[in-house]
């Protein structure tokens, strides 16, 4: 059934808003995966923060308009499912490179990340970028290790002359 001019308007008011506060965007060739396999697709992306979608090429084009992702708008050709990373910049990447991998019929065609286009071969990279909560974590451990290291050190001598006086008296007790 062919969409009304308000129903366009709708999924590209939608879409547009979407894309304006993502902060990554991957498009999918999807053809020749069954619904089941879409169906379990969708509730991935729902669970791990993702907005997915299958829009007309014409309709994506006007929404990305005025976007960071306005750089898709030509690279948008065939039946494409559009992913947008809402919570991190890897969470799309991860999903479609995690689904990929059991299911071959999922062609990754474009990823855009900060205004620019990239292909298809950058999905490993995005998808490997840390979430939030794990850069934190990197983080803070780099900011802990100076401290531990110091901490260590000046511990140290103390030990050192425990050990020592733990060995002489080792050594008087054995003669």
């Amino acid at each position: 059934m062919a969409l009304r001019l308000d129903d366009k308007k709708a999924v590209v008011t939608e879409v547009a808003a979407i894309a304006a506060k993502a902060h990554s965007a991957v498009a999918a060739e999807y053809r020749g995966l069954t619904v089941s396999d879409l169906t379990t697709l969708r509730k991935t992306a729902r669970e791990s923060g993702v907005y997915l979608r299958v829009v007309k090429n014409t309709l994506a084009r006007k929404a990305v308009e005025g976007t960071d992702f306005a750089c898709m708008q030509e690279s948008l050709i065939g039946p494409l499912i559009l992913a947008f990373s809402l919570e991190d910049p890897g969470s799309a990447a991860r999903l479609f490179s995690d689904f990929a991998k059991t299911h071959d019929k999922l062609s990754v065609k474009l990823v855009a990340v900060g205004g620019k286009q990239y292909g298809a071969s950058e999905l490993e990279r995005l998808s490997k970028l840390p979430t939030r909560d794990q850069a934190l974590s990197m983080l803070l451990g780099v900011m802990k290790a100076p401290i531990e290291k110091l901490a260590r050190t000046l511990q140290e001598p103390h030990a050192k002359l425990v050990r020592t006086v733990a060995a002489v008296r080792d050594q008087k007790q054995a003669a």
